[in-house]
């Protein structure tokens, strides 16, 4: 490993995974420092939920050096799981228990469990608290899941697209729960398929396609890596609209407002968004990666 790994909750070098004939990773490094929001982003496929799955120690790997905490997850001890706090995207608890019965079990796991009441407030189930599970909608049982993941107040917590089923306010709450643990200095890797909530939450981020890392960095600094086109719209006198593309949009701003010599009916300048630089790099979109 390297001298900075020592910084890092996440130190990976070459991580190389196959199933059979498909390359699921084929190369992976990435250095997530400790009580960092990060994120993994990428299509079905790519490579995410394998490398979470690798992380947390439930998955071998072909090649590569991984250290998670300090330590290899191939070889962790079950103190070093402790400390390690994950949401899968199928995970379910048993349907016959409550929520509160649930959680005050699965904080028996753990050396330094949180208050399981806090932590049912967190996730928003105070008033599903005496509920069975098997009665809770799929996003209850999903924020149930979520609350499984923190009881036992992990330093890393690792979350492979944990809001899916979730509606809007509930999304909301759970963003306010993942800036919470941040505060507090847990280290958190988030899989979402929501560029909003990536947005939203992550310092850095990682955008993965075929295997591969195409692209890590800060939202605002990918957006102007890669998306480095606006967009200017406006109506011309004839009321047709009109638009262009540019990457010198205050230049073209400039241009039009001499030539309509003053106001420009319905101008609008867009810049481009992080999902369409997602869509650029994992190349859903028209345009190559750049």
């Amino acid at each position: 490993m390297t001298a900075q790994g020592y910084e890092l909750a996440v130190d990976v070098r070459g991580l190389r995974k196959r199933y059979g004939d498909l390359t699921a990773l084929d190369g992976i490094d990435l250095g997530i420092r400790r009580g960092e929001v990060f994120g993994l982003l990428g299509p079905n496929g790519a490579g995410k939920s394998t490398t979470v799955e690798i992380l947390q120690g439930n998955r071998d790997r072909d090649a590569g050096e991984v250290s998670v905490l300090g330590s290899d997850p191939a070889a962790a001890t079950r103190a070093w799981r402790s400390r390690v706090g994950i949401v899968w995207q199928d995970e379910s608890a048993p349907a016959e228990l409550t929520v509160r019965e649930t959680v005050r079990h699965f904080a028996r796991y753990y050396p330094r469990p949180r208050d399981p009441e806090e932590v049912i407030g967190l996730v928003g189930l105070e008033a599903k608290a005496d509920s069975r599970i098997k009665a809770l909608s799929g996003g209850q049982r999903r924020r149930l899941d979520v609350a499984l993941g923190v009881i036992g107040g992990p330093d890393l917590l690792l979350l492979d697209e944990p809001t899916t089923g979730f509606d809007p306010a509930a999304r909301r709450r759970f963003w306010s729960l993942i800036r919470t643990l941040a505060d507090e200095g847990t280290t958190i890797v988030l899989t979402t398929h929501y560029l909003e909530e990536a947005e939203a939450l992550v310092h850095r981020l990682a955008v993965v396609a075929r295997g591969r890392i195409v692209a890590e960095g800060e939202p605002g600094a990918l957006r102007e890596r890669y998306g480095t086109e606006a967009t200017v719209a406006w109506t011309e006198p004839d009321g047709s609209p009109r638009a262009l593309r540019t990457g010198t949009p205050a230049r073209a701003v400039s241009e039009l407002a001499r030539r309509f010599g003053g106001e420009m009916p319905g101008l609008t300048v867009t810049r481009p968004t992080l999902e369409d630089v997602y869509l650029r790099l994992t190349g859903q979109s028209q345009e190559d990666a750049r």
